[in-house]
């Protein structure tokens, strides 16, 4: 077995077809690794390299079997496991359906842990390896308006420590990411019952400060170096110091920032209140202030 980063490194990269995931599997490419791009869709071009595509739906036990075995027959194993396939959601916890929680911790947390169950026997038997999994500084700093994200992405961090101490002894080490806003393009498919908290994120996203090959560089220099946790961003970091040092500080900075929000969702909230009594017929109730939103 080839040692993380070396030339014949053999790479998966779950949701590689585009963004953060695609930046990992190109900057693994360049550095002459064999990088297999996995995703719903293959993507128009390759990254240049040693790189092959499969087909991974994360939330399928029967497509990570056969991604395993693609792994082992032509590869004879697998270095690193790259978890990265996300989604982002927004929304007041009180709006989020049950359908929309089950969506996000599918794709977000049971994804990941599909690859790590998938793909932890082989790197067991081989006496090694790496396990990287994409979290994000949302797991760590659990903002109001985010609930059903931050609690898919906290999992994955409190996973990703249960791993690191599960698997050292067969050999095999695990890094959790943390970023901050990266334009990944991971807006696109965003869900949220709240305007409001639906453009907030999806404009923190598009002006995020690290470009997806920043925070890939960064993935590749953490697995070389066996670091556990990566928070890519100086602001993020930052702000976790001073959580810790000051906590009562940043309470008061989120509730400021938060009181603002909810200014604009009680503004959303009235406008489609008046919506829906503009349309209502005849000797239908009003339901202004009962909390019920018209479908």
């Amino acid at each position: 077995m080839t040692r993380n980063g070396e030339t014949g490194t053999r790479v998966l990269v779950t949701g590689a077809a585009s963004g953060l995931g695609r930046a990992i599997a190109a900057h693994y490419a360049a550095a002459g690794c064999r990088v297999l791009v996995t995703d719903l869709a293959e993507p128009a071009a390759l990254p240049a390299g040693q790189t092959a595509w499969h087909r991974l739906d994360v939330r399928s036990d029967a497509e990570w079997a056969a991604v395993r075995q693609w792994c082992e027959t032509h590869w004879g194993g697998l270095d690193v496991l790259v978890n990265n396939a996300g989604v982002a959601a927004a929304g007041r916890v009180e709006r989020i359906e049950d359908a929309d929680w089950d969506w996000i911790l599918d794709i977000n947390l049971r994804g990941t842990v599909r690859g790590c169950r998938a793909f932890v026997p082989v790197l067991k038997r081989q006496g090694g390896g790496h396990i990287v999994n994409i979290a994000s500084l949302a797991g760590l700093m659990n903002l109001p308006g985010m609930s059903s994200y931050n609690v898919s992405k906290a999992a994955v961090i409190s996973l990703s420590e249960t791993l690191r101490h599960e698997l050292a002894p067969w050999g095999v080490h695990t890094t959790v990411v943390c970023p901050g806003f990266v334009p990944t393009g991971l807006d696109s498919g965003l869900r949220s019952p709240d305007p409001v908290l639906a453009d907030q994120a999806a404009r923190l996203i598009r002006k995020g400060s690290f470009t997806p090959e920043q925070v890939a560089a960064q993935v590749a220099d953490a697995v070389a170096r066996r670091r556990f946790l990566v928070l890519t961003h100086p602001e993020g970091r930052r702000a976790l110091r001073v959580r810790r040092l000051w906590p009562a500080l940043v309470d008061r900075q989120i509730a400021a920032v938060w009181r603002r929000t909810r200014t604009k969702l009680d503004e959303q909230d009235a406008q489609d209140a008046r919506g829906a009594r503009d349309g209502a017929p005849d000797g239908a109730p009003d339901t202004e202030g009962t909390g019920e939103r018209s479908a």
